[in-house]
């Protein structure tokens, strides 16, 4: 296993750059979004429902927007190629995500959250601490990310109303993707955690939520 290196100077400013397009510009997809598949048309909900599911679909664009910030962070901290494209394939298909919650939220009459630029500076930080610490330490962040990501999801699975079709449509393609992702980086050594880092990240996702759901 191959130690961590310190990013370069040229990478943060490269980093910088792309951090600025996902913040400010739409995000585009390389596959076809999930909702497209049912068609154009829509259910007409009440506002009440109409907010619920606002909420979650932006807590869930904040989760893809923390997902390019950490995978991007970690691909940058590994100068083993395979492991910097497995951070990278992961990182693309969450961009995939990224553009279906941000359609959805359009489609909904809604907004991605305020505090983007915050979560997104968090989370890349934390993608340089995880990637210091040593890829088999990286993985295994990687992959309680994307196991942490999937029960997230799934208690979406259970409040989003079934006549919403096409954020249901979203949200299980998107946790189809968290479970490989989570797979790969354990396959390829991804460690299991420490009980209290594993609670620490659950804390961390509660207070993300909770303020994304509003702000």
């Amino acid at each position: 296993m191959r130690k961590p290196f310190p990013p370069t100077l040229d990478s943060f400013i490269s980093e910088a750059d792309r951090a600025l397009k996902i913040l400010a510009a739409p995000a585009t997809a390389q596959r076809q979004s999930p909702a497209d598949c049912l068609g154009t048309n829509d259910t007409v909900f009440d506002e009440g429902t109409k907010r619920s599911i606002i909420g979650m679909m932006r807590v869930n664009h904040v989760g893809e927007i923390c997902a390019q910030a950490l995978y991007q962070a970690q691909a940058m901290s590994t100068n083993d190629p395979e492991k910097k494209t497995l951070f990278k394939l992961a990182a693309q298909e969450e961009n995939d995500h990224l553009a279906w919650t941000q359609e959805r939220l359009k489609a909904l009459g809604g907004r991605p959250s305020l505090l983007n630029p915050l979560w997104y500076g968090g989370a890349f930080a934390l993608g340089l601490v995880a990637g210091q610490m040593g890829e088999a330490v990286s993985l295994g962040f990687m992959a309680e990310t994307e196991k942490q990501v999937e029960q997230h999801l799934d208690s979406h699975l259970k409040r989003l109303p079934e006549e919403d079709r096409a954020s249901r449509a979203i949200v299980e393609q998107m946790k189809q993707d968290e479970i490989e992702h989570g797979q790969t980086a354990r396959d390829h050594g991804g460690q299991d955690l420490p009980l209290p880092i594993k609670l620490a990240m659950r804390a961390m996702s509660k207070v993300m939520t909770t303020l994304a759901d509003k702000i």
